[in-house]
């Protein structure tokens, strides 16, 4: 007998469970920002970045896994973006909140509001030149993307974990800077993007060779490699910046 008209046909929407595994890396990235903060509340400060990392590692995985295996939906997007929020915009702030803002607590919630409401804007305005496709820059960001955003609005954590006996950091300058990196999400500052990175084929072990060095360095010297890291990448936008300004002037 044959299928109704209209009826769908065996195996019309349907997915396999690998098609799933995009979405369900992106649910493992949110219960990892929300136990974050959970460790955070209790005062282990180190599990709780080293999560958020985490969650960061895992943003980073999804959306590529969805377009190899050919399962990216709307669904998985606008999963996607709240992950990033809650993982960039809310479990970032409240952990440096819970680290040392506490000890100014008007001064240091201000500062996670104006943080995590300059996230949600760049994250909506990415969203919105997502979705416009064809004649944006792929070479570049503007402002600092959200994950970068929140493992910046970290560096004083990785400082004082990496440096033995540090002293305690004042709330004060730790607000003002977590407001300065919120700003940062939502500037016209032209940030480097690695989606149009392109490696000549002979190159290719070396840059392997590099991203082992990196991997081992952080499962190694985790704050000392994840500190470096942060100032490389401030001192490949000042670069950046730098350029972009002197080509402008020698036009």
């Amino acid at each position: 007998m044959g299928a109704l008209p209209g009826s769908p046909r065996r195996g019309e929407g349907e997915l396999s469970l690998l098609q799933l595994l995009p979405n369900l890396i992106t649910i493992t990235a949110i219960v990892a920002g929300l136990t974050a903060i959970r460790f955070g509340i209790q005062g282990n400060y180190e599990l709780s970045a080293q999560l958020i990392v985490l969650a960061a590692l895992l943003d980073g995985i999804d959306g590529r896994i969805a377009r190899a295996l050919k399962s990216d939906s709307r669904l998985g997007a606008e999963l996607d973006s709240l992950a990033d929020f809650l993982n960039f915009g809310v479990a970032p702030p409240l952990v440096v909140y819970f680290w040392v803002l506490q000890d100014a607590p008007s001064a240091g919630w201000l500062a996670v509001l104006v943080f995590s409401v300059c996230c949600v804007l760049r994250l909506a305005r990415f969203n919105v030149w997502n979705k416009a496709g064809p004649g944006r820059d792929e070479l570049w960001f503007v402002g600092v993307p959200a994950p970068a955003g929140a493992l910046l609005v970290m560096l004083p954590m990785f400082l004082s974990f990496a440096i033995a006996e540090a002293p305690d950091l004042p709330p004060g300058p730790v607000a003002a800077y977590m407001v300065l990196i919120g700003l940062a999400l939502i500037s016209r500052l032209r940030t480097p993007s690695l989606r149009q990175v392109r490696i000549a084929r002979g190159r290719v072990r070396y840059v392997i060779v590099a991203l082992a060095f990196v991997g081992a360095a952080l499962m190694t010297y985790p704050w000392v490699t994840l500190a470096l890291l942060c100032l490389a990448y401030v001192a490949a936008v000042l670069a950046g910046l730098f350029r972009h300004r002197r080509r402008g002037e020698g036009r």
